[in-house]
């Protein structure tokens, strides 16, 4: 069965480069609700697996605030109702907030398929409102969990492994709405030489701009290439100086992995690198602040 739209090559764009607009309907492809050939239309739609609610809302954005203070107020199953109803109007917002619903059972019963499918619905819009319109937060983290997803695929369903469609969705988001988790991602991906020639010249590129938006877990592995010179001069100063930052915002056991490379990194390190560290790691402090607080 052929498919919908142009099928997704990358030949044609440099490693890094942001695709153009016109790029952007062939990467929503990608998403694969469009390109899983011999899938009837209803297995692929998340509204036909998730009944929606008779019409009892005027609009979708009045569906969406309904569905934001029920879950404000605990009440998530009615969330997930008037969400729902919302996401069936293709509301973008009401189709994330499901998605992370069900991706973490947050309320909802777990489904990662549930969760593929309303991402994938945000990434097949052809809508291309740019990078700085007021869902370019949306659009980027649903690339970026369709990234994951593809990455290690769903067990017991369509979704099977495909690294390469995982670069391509980590590399969008990354290029084009300059998303940290995306960036981290993509750059894990040329760490690894998954789905892409390994590369770690570009994995510390991409770490570099996830790092200086404070995205912990990049300033980590940035700080381990800089001290090893791996794809980058050695630097053991600022590379300490990255594991630094990360150590202070790590969080929870989640990040033990942070502090166990920080604390191999520190005790490694002559007197002078410490010092050197710390001085950085305090003027490098108030530019992630700055970065952080313009995004807002």
């Amino acid at each position: 069965m052929p498919t919908s739209r142009t099928a997704l090559g990358r030949s044609a764009r440099p490693a890094g480069a942001a695709p153009d607009r016109r790029g952007r309907a062939a990467l929503a492809v990608a998403a694969g609700v469009l390109l899983l050939c011999g899938m009837p239309a209803e297995a692929l739609d998340a509204t036909a697996r998730t009944p929606v609610p008779p019409a009892g809302y005027r609009t979708a954005r009045e569906a969406l605030r309904s569905g934001v203070r029920d879950y404000n107020a605990g009440d998530k199953e009615g969330a997930a109702r008037a969400l729902e109803y919302a996401a069936g109007q293709g509301h973008a917002l009401a189709l994330w907030k499901l998605g992370r619903m069900y991706a973490e059972g947050d309320g909802v019963p777990h489904d990662d398929l549930k969760a593929f499918e309303f991402f994938s619905r945000i990434a097949d819009d052809p809508t291309d409102e740019g990078p700085d319109a007021q869902n370019s937060g949306v659009m980027a983290s649903a690339f970026t969990a369709l990234g994951a997803y593809f990455l290690d695929g769903i067990k017991g369903t369509y979704v099977r492994p495909n690294p390469e469609r995982a670069y391509d969705m980590f590399n969008y988001a990354a290029s084009y709405f300059g998303d940290p988790n995306a960036q981290y991602n993509l750059a894990r991906l040329y760490l690894e030489g998954t789905g892409v020639e390994a590369d770690p010249r570009q994995a510390a590129r991409w770490f570099n701009l996830a790092a200086e938006k404070g995205h912990a877990p990049a300033q980590a592995l940035l700080g381990e290439l800089l001290i090893n010179g791996q794809g980058v001069p050695k630097q053991r100063a600022r590379g300490l100086m990255w594991l630094t930052l990360a150590r202070e915002a790590a969080q929870g056991r989640k990040d033990d992995w942070i502090v166990a490379l920080y604390d191999k990194a520190w005790s490694a390190a002559s007197e002078d690198d410490r010092q050197a560290a710390q001085a950085q790691a305090s003027q490098a402090q108030a530019q992630v602040t700055g970065s952080a607080k313009r995004r807002r």
